[in-house]
C-alpha cells in the first residue's frame, strides 16, 4: 500500500512539473507574439508616413524621379516583408527602406523653401518618434524571443516543446547605424554672396529626439 502511495504522489509531481513547464511555454510564446505585434504597428505606423513624405518632397523637386522610386520600391519590399512575419526578412528589408529614406532627405536639403512646409516638419517628427518607439518594441521583443527561446532549449522542457510543436523564434535584428532617420535642418537665411550666388542647406544627421512613451 505504501508502494503504491509513493507511485502515485511521484506520478503526481511529475504531471504537476509537466503543466507547470508546458504552462510556461505557453506563456513565454505569447508574450513574444504579444511583443512582435508591437513592432507591427510600429512598422505600420512607419510604412504609413512615407508616403506623404515623398509626395511633399516631390512637390519641390519631382525632376528627382530615381530617388522617389527608390524610395516607393524600398517601402514595397519592407510592406511584404513584415507580412511575411519573418523577422530575418524585416530587419534588412527595413534597413534598406531607411537608406532610401536618407536618400530622399538628402534631396531636401537642396530646396531650402521645404522649411517653410508645416507638413514636412510635422511628418519628420512623427517618423522620428515612429523610430524611437520601434527601437524599444525590438529591444521587448528580442528579450522575449531569448528567453523563449532559451526555454524550449533546456531540459526538461525541451522535452515538452518538441511533443507539442514549439519551435525557436528569430531575433529582429537591425543595424543601428541604419535605424537613425536624419532630420534636416537647413542652414539660416544669409545675404547672397558677392558673385550674387545664393546660400546653401545644410543636412545634419541627428540623433533622434527624447523616447516618447
Amino acid at each position: 500500500m505504501t508502494l503504491v502511495i509513493v507511485v502515485v504522489v511521484v506520478v503526481a509531481v511529475l504531471v504537476l512539473g509537466a503543466v507547470l513547464a508546458f504552462n510556461g511555454l505557453v506563456r513565454a510564446r505569447v508574450r513574444t507574439r504579444e511583443a512582435w505585434s508591437q513592432i507591427d504597428v510600429e512598422l505600420k505606423r512607419r510604412h504609413d508616413l512615407i508616403p506623404n513624405l515623398v509626395e511633399t518632397v516631390k512637390g519641390y523637386a519631382a525632376h528627382e524621379r530615381g530617388t522617389f522610386e527608390a524610395v516607393t520600391a524600398a517601402r514595397a519590399g519592407a510592406v511584404s516583408a513584415q507580412a511575411s512575419g519573418d523577422p530575418g526578412r524585416v530587419g534588412p528589408a527595413e534597413n534598406a527602406l531607411t537608406q532610401s529614406l536618407r536618400t530622399l532627405f538628402a534631396v531636401a536639403e537642396n530646396y531650402p523653401q521645404l522649411r517653410a512646409v508645416e507638413s514636412f516638419g510635422q511628418l519628420q517628427e512623427q517618423l522620428t518618434a515612429t523610430e524611437d518607439k520601434l527601437e524599444y518594441a525590438r529591444h521587448f521583443y528580442n528579450t522575449s524571443a531569448r528567453d523563449f527561446n532559451v526555454a524550449i532549449q533546456t531540459f526538461p522542457r525541451n522535452l515538452l516543446a518538441g511533443a507539442f510543436g514549439f519551435s525557436p523564434v528569430g531575433f529582429f535584428e537591425t543595424d543601428p547605424a541604419e535605424r537613425e532617420v536624419p532630420k534636416v535642418s537647413f542652414t539660416s537665411p544669409e545675404p547672397p554672396s558677392a558673385n550674387g550666388s545664393a546660400p546653401t542647406a545644410a543636412l545634419r544627421p541627428q540623433p533622434p529626439g527624447p523616447p516618447t512613451a
